[in-house]
This record gives structure tokens, sequence and C-alpha cells, in this order.
């Protein structure tokens, strides 16, 4: 939903300005040196990239799914990192807050993270407890009013610059599965949480991915999100149910880039005489590659307009992840294989974009674990129609 073209136009434009003009061609430099100038973040700030999707009432635009969907595409179509950076306040990050804090929670923390006064990260991701993210082994032991938690945290997004965790810890030792996982906001002062030095990734630099080390950290229940134990689990899907598809035009947008990045290759590169674009084979691989973006596209926008209206989209939702990020992975090896030898070679904005574009398929839920997830959804929905007749 849309809910007033003209200013959501000029909103548009004006992030495609900032991206094009002030992103794009920082995007070598960030690469090399794994890290977002502090000038441009500011700039970030003084757009309100920071606040995207959190309720006017808090600082934020308040942006719809189908709003915020048509930004992320538009953003994601230079490196992946410049959205990272304030892409966690505006998703995940405050998602939790957003959708079950309590009025006290959201009135401390959302203005903050809406500004990009603060930057925060979603901590759910173990060493045992990956696609599947009800094994969690960080236990949080109850003490008068507070808590005390301890455990390890890693590949966790913006962890090294964060300034709050929501931390998912198992308040009753004895449960399994997604019962007795609670949700805590840890601000990074408090004592007994660290991060470790970030590791160099194979793409995506200058967005710091880390490890979060929880050792006896002591936090007042009053950090609990939503004030409630054993309600984490839920927190963390309704987060993630968004985030993919905030995900998927993450992917659409590299996508979008890398066809036009193709197209002027074929355009300008010659080989036997003529240009490449005149070759029947380069053709088929931009073609197949423009129609997939305008699918992934059409499947994303209709999804997100159901959420919008209120439906449940949580098989959608992953529909919508598994297609866009295997989608991207195709594009981007295309786009090696029409640039050729130079393709390979460091520098050049197909090798750069297909390091990026491989995370895609593995965070916010692996492609095996979105296809396990559809095939149960869909298979209990025959059930459910077949039980109604």
């Amino acid at each position: 939903m849309i809910r007033d073209p003209a200013a959501f136009s000029a909103m548009l434009q004006e992030v495609r300005r900032f991206v094009r003009t002030e992103c794009l061609p920082l995007e070598e430099q960030v690469d090399a040196s794994d890290e977002i100038p502090a000038a441009l973040v500011q700039r970030m700030r003084d757009l309100g990239l920071f606040g995207h999707s959190i309720p006017q009432a808090y600082g934020g635009a308040g942006l719809t799914t189908e709003e915020l969907s048509l930004i992320n595409i538009e953003v994601s179509q230079v490196a992946t990192a410049f959205r990272a950076r304030f892409g966690g306040n505006t998703g995940i990050a405050s998602e939790s807050l957003v959708v079950d804090g309590t009025d006290a929670q959201k009135r401390q923390y959302l203005p903050m993270l809406a500004s990009g006064q603060i930057t925060g990260c979603f901590a759910l991701t173990e060493p045992e407890a990956g696609s599947d993210a009800t094994a969690q082994k960080t236990l949080a032991v109850r003490d008068g009013d507070h808590y005390v938690i301890t455990g390890h945290k890693c590949y966790i997004t913006n962890a090294p610059i964060a300034d709050l965790f929501t931390v998912f810890a198992r308040t009753d030792a004895q449960a399994r599965g997604a019962k007795g996982v609670t949700a805590f906001l840890v601000e990074r002062a408090t004592p007994g949480l660290s991060t470790p030095a970030a590791p160099r990734k194979m793409g995506q630099h200058g967005s710091p991915v880390g490890e979060v080390v929880l050792d006896a950290v002591r936090v007042h229940q009053s950090a609990i999100v939503g004030g409630a134990e054993g309600q984490g689990f839920r927190t963390a899907m309704k987060a993630l149910n968004k985030q993919r598809i905030n995900l998927a035009g993450l992917c659409i947008g590299p996508a979008i880039r890398l066809v036009d990045e193709m197209v002027q290759r074929a355009l300008t590169r010659k080989q036997s005489g003529q240009a490449i674009g005149e070759f029947q084979l380069v053709q088929d691989m931009i073609a197949q590659s423009n129609t997939e973006v305008h699918a992934a596209r059409a499947l994303l926008l209709e999804t997100a307009r159901k959420r919008d209206d209120g439906q449940d989209v949580t098989m959608e939702a992953s529909m919508c992840k598994l297609f866009a990020s295997e989608m991207c992975g195709r594009v981007a090896d295309r786009a090696v294989q029409l640039f050729g030898g130079s393709g390979y070679m460091a520098g050049n904005v197909a090798e750069r974009f297909y390091r990026d574009a491989r995370l895609f398929r593995i965070y916010e839920g692996t492609s095996q674990i979105h296809i396990l997830n559809i095939a149960k959804r869909t298979l209990a929905q025959a059930s459910q129609a077949a039980q109604a007749h």
C-alpha cells in the first residue's frame, strides 16, 4: 500500500539520488577498506534512512511494507554494505520492539534507533543454533528482579558497532524448542557484554558482522521485550517474517544493477568485429536475468500488499526470500560469465556483486530451510482444505 503517491515518489527520488551520487562512487573504496566513511553515515542520518519502518510516533517514517520494499530495491542497487549500515535499525534490529515492545521500551529506544543516534542488532544465531534457531543455549537465570545472561552469539550483523542488542536467551533451562526463550534488550555498556574483533568476510565488506559474548550479563526484568518471559521466539519469528520480505527487495536491487551492467558490457565489448550483445547466447543470459528480476519483483510486491492488507503471508515471505535470493545468485553468476576474464578480476563490478550476493542464500533462513517451510505450509493448507470439504 502506497499511502501518498506524490510524497512517496519524492522520497524515492531523494533516496535514488543519494545512493547513485554519494554511495556508488565509494563502492570500491568501501570494499577495500571494509568501512563506510563516517561522513556518509551522517548523511544517512540526515536523510532519515535509519527510521524508514519505525512508526512516525517515534520519529520514523512509518513506511508500509510495499513502500519499504520499493525503497529496499532502490538502495540495494549499490553495494549492499551501504543499506546494511542503516538497514538494521529500520528492519530486524527495531522490529522486535515495534511489534512486541512495551510502551516504555518503545519510548526509550525507538526514537534513538530512528534517528541513527544508536545502532541496533539482532542477536539470535549461535554456534549450534543456526537454521534451528530454537536450539538456544544462551541462558538467562533469574536473580530477584534481575536476570544473569551467559552465552555466545555469532554471525551477528552490526555486532561490532552496535549500541543496543536484542539478545535471545533461554529462561527455562528445562524447556526444549521454542518454549522458554525470552528476548532481552541489552545496552553495550552493560558489564559482561563484549564483541570480539570482526573477522574478514568473503563479501559485503563495510558491513561488520561478528560475535557477541555474554559473560554473566546482569539486566533488570524491565529489559524483557514485551515484559513477559517465554515469548522471545514468537517475537523473533514476527521480526524475521518481515525481514524476509525486506531481504527479497535487497536481492532484487543488485540483480537490477547487474542486468544494467551486463547490457552496457554487451553493447560496448567487441569480439569478431561486433558487439557481444549481437551474439544470441549473450542475449540469452540477459533475457533470462531480466525476466527473473521482473518475476521476483512481482512476487515481492504482491506479498507486500497482502501483508499491508493484514493477511498472513508467512509462506509467501519464505517464497519471496527463496526465489529472490536464488535469482540474484543466478544473475550474479551470469554477469561474471558475460564479463569473461575481467569478471573474475578484483575491482570488477560483477566480481564484487558476485561475492556480496552469495550471502543472500544463507542468512534470514537458508534456501533449504525455506523450501521445507514452504512445503510444510503447502501440505498443511491442502489438508485443511480437504477437511473443510
